[in-house]
């Protein structure tokens, strides 16, 4: 199973997710609230995989992957976010993220997007 960093700026969504990942038996290692926060999570734990909402204060979700990818080319980040607006999704696949995940977080989609890491 995954070691999971989960970086959202809303407690609720982590807090959700986490009990999604930690029932479907992954490892959440590490949470941020905010875009620095997340980097220096990573960079203390590189974890396997990394939930990362789009929209934070700070260093938004789109800066942190940019900024993580820049020092670890295979980290493997998973966007999550309120927009689906085509230019933020590629936007951030465009900065290194490898799936986008729209909210309400639909619980298979997100399990089916960690199980494509291995």
């Amino acid at each position: 199973m995954a070691r999971i960093l989960i970086a959202d700026d809303s407690i609720v969504v982590r807090e959700y997710i986490r009990i999604i990942l930690q029932r479907a038996g992954h490892q959440v290692i590490a949470e941020a609230a905010d875009g620095l926060d997340a980097y220096h999570q990573y960079m203390t734990h590189q974890p396997d995989v990394v939930m990362m909402d789009i929209n934070m204060p700070g260093m938004n979700g789109i800066d942190t992957v940019k900024k993580i990818i820049s020092e670890f080319p295979n980290a493997y980040i998973i966007m999550i976010s309120t927009y689906g607006l085509k230019h933020l999704v590629f936007e951030a696949i465009n900065a290194g993220a490898r799936h986008y995940i729209t909210k309400p977080i639909d619980e298979e989609r997100l399990l089916d997007s960690i199980q494509n890491t291995h």
